[in-house]
């Protein structure tokens, strides 16, 4: 009688255990990065922006390639495709000369295909605004973190370092210096041209955005040092190098990377405006910026040949700025949706 009893027992005991274990794994734990990428998940429109904008890095790693292999020519110029009489715009019934063989239609006065040169101009206006943002990400990390942690004299001088170069007006040093710094650039092997005014515009758009950066990590520091796991760490003996990269830094890259993608918007857009103050990459390498300066000679007559490179610009400085409105939501569980 007991072992028939004892059955029963035994087998609701298991399920009990089973039942058990499900609710443990239902409501599981999960680590502040999963909980901001289910955010992520749920928000649509930053995942459609972030589709745009991995489109258009991918696009903008593949365009060199393309353009090596024949796919974009971006240089070739086709003479019977402008008329000479109307000043050079294209010929066609379709505005810009839109066509098949050129869905963007041509530049007026070269016949260009301006689809190969906006694509291999996103291309030069990310490298140089990821360039650009990595050096400010990078200066403005290291500096950040130094003022914020250690503080005292190390904190001050910082702090007055930042003030300073922000009362420097960026535009007009770029303008006033740009000549000596490019020769200077050009002195240390550099290929004199386009890839000295590269470097330039890359080095200084780094060196006047890093502030900014250092401001966002220094206050983030500030917090984070106070808190037992950074006690903890130094009770132990543990040197400010290792506190630096294991314990900081691993609470810092969510900020950064909502930085970075704030940044890099704001740097497509200076790579345009210099190029077309003159100082950022001339033709014939397109740039979006240059591209859109060359335009706007033909803004009346060739409203197409001036709408689509402002259109390329705006696309990729509103997709990058979105996404990181969406990353700074999905990773700040207090911010408003």
């Amino acid at each position: 009688m007991s072992d028939r009893t004892s059955a029963p027992v035994d087998s609701i005991e298991a399920d009990s255990v089973v039942a058990e274990s499900h609710a443990e794994g239902a409501v599981a734990g999960r680590t502040p990065v999963q909980l901001a990428l289910a955010r992520l998940r749920r928000d649509k429109i930053t995942m459609v922006i972030l589709c745009v904008v991995v489109l258009a890095v991918l696009v903008g790693i593949a365009a060199p390639i393309l353009s090596k292999v024949g796919v974009l020519d971006p240089d070739s110029f086709h003479g019977n495709l402008i008329d000479a009489n109307s000043g050079g715009l294209p010929k066609g019934s379709t505005p810009g000369g839109i066509s098949l063989a050129h869905p963007l239609g041509v530049e007026p006065g070269t016949g260009r295909d301006v689809l190969a040169r906006l694509v291999l101009g996103t291309t030069f206006s990310l490298i140089v605004s990821f360039c650009a943002t990595c050096i400010a990400i990078f200066l403005g990390t290291l500096l950040g973190l130094v003022s914020g942690f250690l503080g005292g004299w190390a904190d001050f001088v910082i702090t007055r370092f930042i003030d300073m170069t922000l009362a420097f007006p960026q535009t007009l040093m770029l303008l006033a210096l740009s000549g000596m710094f490019i020769d200077r650039i050009h002195s240390f092997g550099v290929p004199e041209g386009n890839p000295s005014n590269g470097v330039y515009i890359i080095f200084v758009l780094g060196f006047f955005g890093w502030p900014y950066v250092a401001r966002i990590i220094r206050g983030q520091v500030l917090s984070l040092r106070e808190r037992e796991f950074i006690e903890a760490a130094r009770s132990l003996g543990a040197r400010n190098s290792r506190i630096y990269t294991k314990e900081l830094i691993p609470n810092l890259w969510a900020p950064l990377l909502v930085y970075f993608t704030l940044l890099m918007p704001t740097y497509v857009s200076a790579e345009a405006a210099l190029s077309y103050l003159g100082v950022g990459i001339q033709p014939p390498t397109p740039t979006l910026g240059n591209v859109l300066k060359y335009s706007v000679n033909y803004a009346s007559a060739d409203f197409t040949f001036f709408f689509f490179p402002a259109l390329v610009i705006a696309v990729l400085v509103i997709s990058f700025s979105l996404l990181g409105d969406g990353l700074r939501d999905a990773f700040d569980p207090k911010a408003g949706r």
